[in-house]
């Protein structure tokens, strides 16, 4: 056989092994931070229901009229009362939807997830 065969089978091999390596070990993270809740699944149906999306992105996709959300739970100098109080009150281009005090906590603990499984593994006080 020819060096140019020992080649392509030690390269074939290489990727093999480390894709071997990153799905068993790459993807090993803590399962309990993605579980999401019952609060944190009713926190998305509020979002799909009352379209969100149509305004701001979880992961890129939305709307680009309001901010980014998917790691607005641990973005610097916000946190669960900054977020909690532009879902209760709104701002001057986001309305007041009127949300009772469960549907705040609802969709924070939905953002709260979202973060969690953007990376950042955020933790939020009060919500368990």
């Amino acid at each position: 056989m020819s060096y140019r065969i020992y080649i392509a089978i030690f390269l074939f091999s290489s990727y093999l092994s480390f894709t071997l390596w990153v799905y068993t070990y790459g993807t090993s993270g803590d399962p309990e931070k993605l579980i999401m809740s019952k609060e944190a699944y009713q926190g998305k149906l509020l979002y799909q229901q009352m379209n969100c999306a149509s305004c701001h992105q979880i992961f890129g996709l939305g709307g680009y009229l309001g901010p980014e959300l998917t790691s607005i739970m641990s973005d610097k100098g916000k946190n669960l009362n900054y977020v909690a109080s532009f879902l209760k009150y709104g701002s001057k281009q986001m309305p007041a939807f009127d949300l009772d005090s469960l549907q705040v906590k609802e969709l924070v603990a939905y953002l709260s997830y979202v973060d969690a499984a953007s990376g950042e593994g955020v933790q939020v006080e009060g919500l368990n």
